[in-house]
């Protein structure tokens, strides 16, 4: 018996020996297969997962002969729909055909590879019930946009078809036309040369590393943020962080992680786009030293949202003020 890691599903070989002529094609493969049960191994049969001499097989009774070549395909495995689970939600705004959260810190938006639970998706499968069902997909239902694991702030939830489509279509328009409007606070190492700007520089998968985003020449999506200065700290002529705002023409992933890492100034407690500013943490003084060298992530806040709603067409506005971690922050860095 042998198996195929080369390819994407597992292929298992088997020649029937001469003593098993004459049973059941599924009874000998269960017993070929003592790490499979019958009834897997029936159902596979009857979906047309065994192939013997060559030809595809459907029935399990189908006797094997000596020297007969089997081979079964193993599908990959199908990741289960996602269920509900009584996780908090901070409800802003809800009515019939959406609702509006506070996303906290260390949530992941919907399923994924290690986070198959334990996100916002279960948790507004639990609240809003079947009406989420068959929405944005099976492992996104209601998801119109989404904020990083550790990036605090406001999202809004389709509850129905028509309501996504109506928000997915303002997302993608970025506001350049409606009533979309997203705000982000972010505190960054060091202070921008101008008070306001925008950084235009399409993003692509690092050729360094697949897992994080970068600046890239060529191949790239368009990604356009627009930054202003709200205040910045410390003493003397270069301040050592700031507080700035920022609105996006785009919706990129990392998009204000790598830009403003670009532009030389990333946030403070980014572990991916920040790490070569960790030096600086030694400049500040006490309190914020400690802070700023323990905060667990990304000093990033999605604070305003403000969308057309798809029923009513009224304008929504919504603001959210900083969560703690980054009010104590805040409150560290004036100290400066």
């Amino acid at each position: 018996m042998d198996e195929d890691p080369e390819g994407t599903e597992a292929v298992i070989d088997i020649v029937v020996e001469p003593e098993a002529a004459g049973r059941r094609l599924d009874a000998y493969m269960a017993a070929a297969i003592p790490d499979m049960s019958r009834s897997r191994l029936k159902a596979l049969i009857e979906a047309g997962h065994v192939r013997l001499g060559g030809a595809t097989i459907v029935e399990g009774k189908r006797p094997v002969n000596s020297g007969d070549q089997i081979q079964l395909t193993l599908p990959e495995p199908e990741q289960a729909e996602p269920e509900g689970e009584d996780i908090p939600l901070d409800v802003v705004f809800e009515d019939e055909n959406l609702l509006v959260i506070n996303k906290p810190a260390g949530l992941v938006v919907h399923p994924g590879a290690g986070n198959w639970t334990g996100t916002l998706v279960n948790a507004l499968i639990a609240h809003c019930g079947d009406s989420l069902s068959g929405i944005g997909g099976v492992k996104r239902p209601g998801i119109v946009h989404r904020l990083d694991k550790d990036t605090t702030g406001l999202m809004v939830v389709a509850k129905n078809d028509r309501t996504h489509r109506h928000l997915a279509n303002q997302f993608a328009d970025h506001g350049r036309t409606g009533a979309l409007e997203r705000g982000y606070r972010a505190f960054v190492w060091g202070v921008p040369s101008l008070p306001y700007g925008l950084v235009d520089a399409p993003l692509g998968r690092s050729s360094v590393n697949r897992q994080k985003m970068a600046v890239v020449k060529t191949g790239g999506r368009e990604a356009v943020t627009h930054y202003q200065l709200v205040e910045s700290y410390g003493a003397g002529r270069t301040p050592i962080a700031s507080l700035l705002d920022l609105r996006l023409e785009t919706g990129r992933t990392h998009q204000i992680r790598v830009h403003m890492a670009a532009l030389g100034h990333p946030l403070l407690g980014d572990p991916d786009y920040g790490k070569g500013f960790l030096t600086k943490v030694g400049l500040l003084p006490e309190p914020a030293r400690g802070l700023v060298a323990k905060f667990p992530r990304q000093a990033l806040h999605a604070w305003l949202l403000g969308f057309q709603h798809p029923v009513t067409r009224e304008t929504m506005h919504f603001e959210s003020e900083l969560p703690e971690d980054l009010t104590e922050l805040l409150e560290a860095l004036k100290a400066l």
